[in-house]
């Protein structure tokens, strides 16, 4: 079976973090080739492994020794390279860096001076007082790790991986196992496929006769790092990502039944099965079937979830809203909101080109890929000049602005809109002068720092940011990163009143470590009338693409395309605009 792109990439990813690791830098010359390596195997337009290793050689990102490394893999199924990485520095490791405060040269003291290679070592070494003796440390860096292992979660028996984590492991599986011979379907499952910000495991379901093909393709993945158990009909294995992924194989003509009872959730299966028992019937992970004795009761409905649905009196309700959280009730009156789709996004709000210190990819390369992909409209806001490293100056943006007026004339196939992503100062305050910032067409106002501050001064600062008459969106509200950091603690009822009184959007950051603001905001603030927009907060061209997660955690919340900016054709978006910029 040849690599895959996403194969490559990810074990570029792999060699990024483990040389992070051994030479003790985030920024050491070889972690940002790998890096860069990384993210142009993903934007390659064909397969990497039909590219010789002269050719790999000529792409911008790759060079002459990656591409050695990657023709290795390819020709080999190995790379000599990552696999002495990984025997130096264990799984466990890596780990530790998911820890804030915990830098590579961090983790290398850890394991030099107290022999720590994994989290639970971590903690021991905190409780007994043998991190604070360490050079460099001290009570207040041991308190601020302690803090933030006890908000993430990261020692907890029942510890979750974020979704950033498991969706691609997912979904790497499934395209894996989609090809193999004898398999007619394969999907994830699961709280991941109902789109939780966190998962437990990972369950991926296969559609075949025969459970041994499916079952070897697995265990042969190179990211398989050990084997829990296999059976006949179930297969678990942990990757190297530290994920548990769950093979279960199911005959094809249960595949509909399975899929429907091991996506969930628990409460929702709960209320379908006692319709099915109001009709006479029974519901499983095989069928809908005649409650009948023996082994041939009459199956109602068994290959797809939305036959099930349907002989249930049902229409068929996305997995994302499946909770038992009023679907069932909505779904019997009429009321469930529409299902959004990537389709019904015509603009994309929040973009970064290589101007910002950490974008990757030219304004026309990523105007180009926008167009392509049917956007309607784009607005590049690169970062503002008070975010230390990454901001663009006065000058700068207007030089860019100029640009981007030549460039929408030039191709006349997507408008553009000239903005900027402002840093929201502790105090209230943007970047820029007042009249400057007048000037922008579009300013998307976002927590870039002071994330410790308490709840009255984070809700002041933001609610001065929705209130200034130039802020057209508040960016990723909360500041959260899933799995590393939390968000900022705010008066959520402070906040979305005053967004819904001047008309600011609220943004649904569609990076997977973000998704933010979170469901439980954005349902409050459809009952309270704010306005949204998806955007993808691409740094790369290959990030337009995450719009699809954007769409799914507001189809979570139960968001509709009525109450998100850019769903509007571009002269009702330009009219929305106007009003909310009080012109």
């Amino acid at each position: 079976m040849a690599a895959s792109n996403d194969e490559v990439a990810r074990l570029l990813a792999e060699l990024a973090t483990l040389t992070e690791i051994d030479e003790g830098d985030p920024n050491a010359f070889r972690v940002r080739a790998y890096q860069n390596a990384e993210r142009a195997v993903r934007s390659l337009d064909g397969p990497v492994s039909e590219l010789s290793a002269n050719e790999l050689a000529e792409v911008r990102g790759i060079g002459k020794s990656i591409a050695g490394r990657i023709r290795e893999y390819v020709d080999e199924g190995r790379i000599g390279k990552l696999e002495e990485l990984r025997a130096k520095h264990p799984s466990g490791k890596r780990d530790l860096l998911k820890v804030p405060g915990l830098g590579p040269k961090s983790v290398q003291q850890l394991h030099e001076e107290l022999g720590i290679t994994d989290l639970e070592g971590l903690a021991d070494a905190l409780a007994d007082g043998r991190i604070a003796d360490l050079p460099g440390m001290g009570e207040k860096t041991v308190a601020n790790i302690e803090q933030a292992i006890e908000q993430l979660g990261l020692t907890s028996k029942d510890q979750r991986v974020p979704i950033a984590t498991a969706l691609p492991v997912a979904e790497r599986i499934v395209a894996a196992l989609r090809g193999i011979e004898g398999v007619e379907d394969v999907a994830y499952a699961g709280s991941l496929r109902r789109f939780r910000e966190d998962i437990g495991d990972v369950d991926v379901l296969v559609a075949c006769d025969e459970a041994a093909p499916a079952r070897d393709a697995l265990l042969a993945l190179d990211e398989v790092e050990r084997t829990i158990g296999s059976g006949e009909t179930k297969t678990s294995v942990v990757t190297r990502d530290g994920v548990q992924v769950d093979l279960r194989v199911v005959p094809p003509d249960s595949f509909g039944a399975a899929l429907l009872y091991f996506t969930g959730s628990k409460a929702h299966n709960i209320r379908l099965r006692q319709r099915a028992i109001d009709r006479g019937w029974t519901l499983n992970e095989y069928a809908l079937a005649a409650d009948a004795e023996g082994a041939d009761a009459p199956v109602v409905a068994s290959a797809d979830e939305e036959a099930i649905y349907a002989a249930l009196d049902l229409p068929w309700i996305t997995p994302e809203l499946r909770e038992d959280d009023g679907e069932i009730e909505a779904a019997t009156g009429d009321g469930l909101p529409r299902r959004l789709t990537v389709e019904d996004l015509r603009g994309d709000l929040h973009d970064h080109t290589d101007l910002s210190g950490d974008g990757r990819d030219t304004l026309e390369d990523l105007v180009a890929a926008a167009a392509d992909r049917g956007l309607a409209y784009l607005a590049i806001t690169d970062h503002a000049e008070d975010l230390r490293i990454n901001g663009v100056s006065r000058e700068g943006m207007e030089q860019q602005r100029a640009r981007v007026r030549e460039l929408e004339q030039e191709r006349g196939d997507i408008a553009l809109l000239h903005g900027a992503e402002l840093n929201v100062g502790v105090d209230g305050t943007l970047d820029y002068d007042e009249r400057f910032l007048a000037t922008f067409d579009w300013l998307v106002a976002s927590v870039h720092s002071h994330f410790g501050r308490d709840v009255e001064e984070q809700t002041a600062r933001v609610v001065a940011a929705i209130r200034h008459p130039s802020v057209t969106a508040i960016g990723h509200l909360t500041g959260r990163k899933l799995g590393v950091r939390p968000g900022i603690e705010l008066d959520l009822e402070r906040v979305l009143e005053a967004a819904a009184e001047t008309g600011t959007a609220i943004e649904i950051n569609a990076a997977l470590t973000r998704l933010d603001a979170p469901v439980t905001v954005i349902r409050e603030g459809i009952r309270r009338g704010c306005t949204f927009v998806i955007s993808t907060d691409a740094h790369a061209v290959d990030e337009l693409d995450r719009a699809r997660f954007g769409v799914a955690q507001a189809r979570r919340a139960g968001l509709e395309a009525s109450g998100i900016a850019n769903t509007r054709h571009l002269d009702d978006f330009r009219r929305w605009l106007s009003d909310v910029r009080g012109g």
